[in-house]
């Protein structure tokens, strides 16, 4: 039986958010979409791009995957990448203007990673998935016992930039990158504090985005000043 939650979930929508918006979706069917952001997320269900960046219909394209990774570009390769085809449509049929690689605190596939997690099915389909940030895992050098979580946290940070790097080896998408028609950004979000952290290009390091908190208060100052 299709879940009632989703029942209801639809019936809250069509009657609030989509009654709201109508001329907006009907825009949408006619015209076709043309989101100028797209967003490489995880499936963790408590990082949802959409809601994160409170974005509109049409507004963003998104993938999602486990630990939202990007896998390196392959000229020819036996192996379905829904990442890579969402790149080639994103960049190369809808001329996004950014892509944003999305990371966030506590990823059950970094840990599934690092704690070297037994396989959940024979496929081991996770397992050999995050294979793909061993780089990143070598470029942080061996993990110590004392490092607890701390190893976990900058695990995920290496791999939004392992992701970037990935990125980068797509050949139209560095030709627009390189022609200025193309941004590429990291980011990570704080499960538990809401906040958001944006890669800094010129210094590498993740610097918060200023909440509305923090922008009254830098008002204040600036009018006390």
């Amino acid at each position: 039986m299709f879940p009632e939650r989703l029942k209801e979930g639809y019936r809250a929508f069509i009657d609030g958010r989509f009654a709201s918006e109508r001329s907006r979706y009907e825009t949408l069917a006619q015209a076709g979409q043309k989101p100028e952001i797209m967003v490489i997320g995880c499936v963790d269900s408590r990082v949802s791009p959409e809601v994160i960046f409170d974005a509109a219909p049409g507004e963003l394209l998104v993938v999602r995957n486990v630990a939202n990774l990007v896998p390196p570009y392959e000229k020819h390769g036996d192996t379905q990448h829904g990442t890579s085809a969402a790149l080639e449509f994103g960049v190369q049929a809808l001329k996004v203007k950014h892509i944003v690689v999305l990371g966030h605190a506590l990823c059950g596939g970094i840990r599934a990673f690092a704690d070297e997690i037994e396989p959940l099915s024979p496929g081991d389909f996770i397992g050999r998935w995050m294979s793909q940030i061993a780089p990143a895992a070598e470029s942080l050098g061996p993990r110590k016992a004392e490092d607890g979580d701390a190893y976990l946290r900058r695990l995920e940070f290496a791999s939004v930039e392992l992701s970037l790097k990935n990125l980068m080896t797509f050949p139209y998408l560095r030709q627009q990158v390189e022609a200025g028609a193309l941004q590429i950004h990291g980011a990570y979000f704080g499960v538990a504090s809401g906040r958001l952290l944006v890669r800094d290009p010129a210094t590498g390091q993740f610097e918060p985005v200023a909440d509305a908190g923090d922008a009254r208060l830098a008002m204040f100052r600036a009018e006390q000043a």
